[in-house]
């Protein structure tokens, strides 16, 4: 009869820092994802082309993670720790960012596939990492923590472009982006110094084609043997469609605000500033939300608190459709924008907690690979859906870029609701995983 173990101490430095590092990596989603990298892309190929090139560029970097992914995930689980995969994707994505907008526009875009790359396989080493700096009754609350502070990234991504940004010519992108780099790897160096892993204490070879194909068939296995895992695959596959949803309006908002704007007759560069405002909204409304929702999901659970988000995000989506179709005052885009930063907050928080309670201890990174897997395909379907929308509805139809936009708009609303039925029967009941045989001497 063993001892019972002592309660685990997490030191306060390590949860700091392991919120540190979605702050840094929100400035790159938010800085070159959502804002500036959609906007250079239009200057180099034309506002017409804009929607049809950047979402081709982005579902080819998504689709690159969605093979690797899983892979990723189950090497991490072979490995001693999981902290030098989050170093090296880290670099991989800095050094990246910081030489785009620096020669012809297909090495930029080369050249942001795998800044992407690094910063997506980032995200779901980062995210493995949650039970090293939390337990099993804070969970919800420092997971909610970590997205609504790690938003004050955003206002570090606008704040360099509005500090920056001429009064007069072009905007200096190349610079930006470089300024963005140094940023995310400063912010994010805490994460990799004092976040301590306990480490595994069964290490296997990482290295080799017969890890990757011993790797590769592992995840076949979990995906083919399902039931075992409760509630696992329904889980993904709704995740498949909301977050296919809430990734492709983040990625393309900055362009329908410029556009909306346009109609309304502002220049493009007020357009820009325009963009910008609003998704200074959306953030505002994220840092608070993300820390309520967190609190929520400790409270309720998170597949209910994840229930009552996917509603927001159906009411927000209609809203924003609503603009472009009916030519409502831009002013409604600040509105949209509050409810999606709130909305945002709480779907982070709540799947991403909702995911370890469906994952066995010892298979975090196979799963949390899974997990990443299906946000990849949802990154490279919803981008694609984006830009056949846009293409069919303003380069063959020939209505205004708005239009075409809402209509996107209105076809992620569906994947929404598609989400939210699938997901109707995935219970967050805690599992005992002794029980169901998932762990060594069980």
């Amino acid at each position: 009869m063993t001892s019972a173990a002592e309660p685990r101490v997490i030191p306060r430095r390590a949860v700091i820092s392991w919120i540190l590092y979605d702050l840094a990596n929100v400035i790159f989603s938010m800085g070159v994802i959502s804002l500036n990298f959609s906007l250079f892309v239009s200057k180099e190929v034309g506002p017409a082309r804009a929607d049809s090139v950047y979402g081709l560029i982005t579902a080819v970097a998504m689709g690159m993670m969605f093979l690797l992914s899983p892979l990723l995930g189950a090497l991490t689980d072979r490995a001693k720790k999981r902290m030098p995969f989050l170093f090296w994707a880290t670099v991989l994505s800095c050094t990246c960012t910081a030489l785009l907008a620096r020669g012809p526009f297909m090495v930029s875009a080369l050249l942001f596939i795998f800044a992407n790359a690094g910063y997506q396989a980032g995200v779901q080493f980062y995210d493995s990492l949650l039970p090293e700096v939390t337990t099993e009754k804070n969970r919800g609350r420092i997971a909610g923590l970590a997205v609504g502070l790690g938003y004050l990234g955003s206002y570090i991504a606008v704040g360099i472009g509005l500090i920056i940004a001429p009064k007069v010519g072009p905007f200096p992108y190349s610079l930006y982006f470089l300024l963005v780099a140094i940023a995310f790897f400063v912010i994010a160096t805490p994460a990799f110094l004092f976040v301590k892993e306990k480490g595994n204490p069964s290490p296997r070879p990482i290295w080799g084609w017969k890890v990757v194909t011993e790797s590769v068939a592992q995840t076949i296995h979990t995906l083919k043997s399902g039931n075992k895992y409760p509630g696992l695959l329904r889980f993904l596959v709704g995740r498949a469609f909301y977050t296919d949803a809430i990734n492709t309006v983040i990625a393309f908002m900055t362009l329908y605000t410029v556009n909306l704007a346009i109609n309304t007759g502002l220049t493009p560069e007020q357009g820009h500033a325009k963009a910008q405002l609003v998704l200074l909204s959306a953030i505002t409304a994220a840092i608070p939300g993300g820390i309520l929702w967190g609190m929520v999901v400790d409270r309720l659970g998170p597949k209910r608190t994840l229930n009552i988000v996917l509603l927001c995000w159906m009411a927000t989506f209609a809203l924003a459709a609503c603009i472009g179709f009916f030519a409502l005052p831009i002013g409604f885009l600040y509105l949209v924008s509050c409810a999606a930063g709130i909305s945002l907050g709480g779907t982070w928080a709540s799947d991403k907690t909702l995911m370890l309670r469906l994952t066995p201890p010892d298979r975090v990174g196979e799963f949390y690979g899974l997990y990443g897997m299906v946000g990849r395909f949802s990154a490279v379907t919803g981008p694609l859906i984006w830009g056949a929308t846009t293409f069919i509805v303003v380069e063959r139809m020939g209505k205004p870029a708005v239009i075409g936009e809402a209509l996107a708009i209105l076809m992620l609303l569906v994947m929404v609701i598609v989400a939210y039925r699938i997901l109707h029967s995935v219970s967050d009941e805690k599992r005992d995983w002794v029980a169901l045989g998932h762990l060594p001497g069980s």
